[in-house]
C-alpha cells in the first residue's frame, strides 16, 4: 500500500518529453507517480530527469493499444498502492497523410493509440473514483482534437473522438465528484515529430505533393518555435491537480487563441480560412 498516503497518478507515454516531464513534476509537487511506457528499457532519462529533481517515480510496462495489459497495470496499482486519483491519458502518436494516402489500418492505428487507449485506462479508474467520490481524469489531446488541421486526417480525427467522448462524460462524472478534462498542447518540442507515422508513398510526386511540401515547411517553423516540454509538462501538472474545475485547458497562450478560433467558427469558415494558407503554395 502507499506508505505515506500521498495521491497516486497513473501518467501514459512517459519515455520523453510531455509525459516525462510530467511524471517528474507530479512527483515533485509530493504525488506518488506510477509513469507508464511500452518499452522500460528506455526509462533511463524518466529515472536522471526524477533523481536529478530529487523524487521517485514507479516506473511500468504498458501498450496503452494492448487493453489486457492495460487492465492488468490498472489492477497491479491498485494492488500495491490501494488507489489511483489522478489519470494522466498522455500517450500518442501522430500521422502525417491526406484521406487517399491512409490505409485504413493507418486510420485504426490512430485510433487505438489516440482514442480507444485513453477511453479504456478512462474505463477502468472509474469506478474507483467514484466510489471514492473524487479523482481526476486528464487526458492530453492536442489543438488538433478542436481544430482539423490538413495532412492531419486521422490524427485529428482521432483527438476530436477523444474530446467528444471525454466532453460527453465529463458532465456526468462531476455529478460523483470526479473531474474528467482535456488539455491542448500546441508545438511542443519533444519527440512527437520523430514518431509521427508517415505512409511510405506521403513525399511521392503526384496531386497533393505541393501541398504536403508547403505543410511541412510551415509544420518546420511552428516546431522550431515550440514551446519546451517542460513549461507544456508544467501547464499539464496544474491542470491535474487544479481544485477549480474547467472541463477545457491549453499549455500555452497560442494554443488558447488557436483552439478559441475553432470553437468560436460556427460555420467553419474560420479554420478553413487559416489553414488553407498552409498548403497552398510550395515554398521558394
Amino acid at each position: 500500500m502507499n506508505p505515506h498516503g500521498q495521491p497516486v497518478a497513473l501518467v501514459t507515454g512517459t519515455s520523453s518529453g510531455m509525459g516525462l516531464h510530467t511524471a517528474v513534476e507530479l512527483a515533485r509537487r509530493g504525488l506518488t507517480v506510477v509513469a507508464t511506457m511500452r518499452d522500460t528499457s528506455r526509462a533511463a532519462a524518466l529515472t536522471d530527469a526524477a533523481a536529478q529533481a530529487g523524487v521517485e517515480v514507479d516506473v511500468r510496462a504498458l501498450d496503452v493499444t494492448d487493453h489486457d495489459a492495460a487492465r492488468a497495470c490498472v489492477d497491479a496499482v491498485l494492488a500495491d498502492l490501494g488507489r489511483i486519483d489522478v489519470l494522466v491519458n498522455n500517450a500518442g502518436r501522430g500521422a502525417v497523410a491526406t484521406a487517399e494516402q491512409l490505409s485504413l489500418e493507418e486510420v485504426r492505428d490512430q485510433l487505438e493509440v489516440n482514442y480507444l487507449g485513453p477511453v479504456a485506462l478512462t474505463k477502468l479508474v472509474l469506478p474507483g473514483m467514484r466510489e471514492a467520490g473524487s479523482g481526476t481524469v486528464l487526458t492530453v489531446t492536442s489543438v488538433g482534437g478542436a481544430v482539423g488541421q490538413p495532412f492531419a486526417d486521422a490524427y485529428c480525427g482521432a483527438k476530436f473522438a477523444v474530446e467528444g467522448f471525454m466532453q460527453s462524460l465529463a458532465v456526468v462524472m462531476l455529478a460523483h465528484g470526479v473531474h474528467v478534462s482535456v488539455i491542448e498542447p500546441a508545438a511542443v518540442a519533444s519527440d512527437f515529430v520523430g514518431n509521427v507515422a508517415r505512409p511510405d508513398d506521403v513525399r511521392a510526386e503526384g496531386p497533393y505533393a505541393a501541398q504536403l511540401e508547403a505543410y511541412l515547411a510551415r509544420s518546420a517553423g511552428a516546431f522550431a518555435n515550440a514551446q519546451s516540454s517542460q513549461d507544456a509538462a508544467a501547464a499539464i501538472a496544474d491542470a491535474a491537480t487544479s481544485t477549480d474545475y474547467r472541463f477545457r485547458w491549453q499549455t500555452s497562450d497560442g494554443a488558447t487563441a488557436f483552439v478559441g478560433m475553432s470553437l468560436a467558427d460556427t460555420d467553419g469558415s474560420r479554420v478553413l480560412g487559416a489553414t488553407r494558407g498552409w498548403i497552398e503554395r510550395a515554398p521558394n
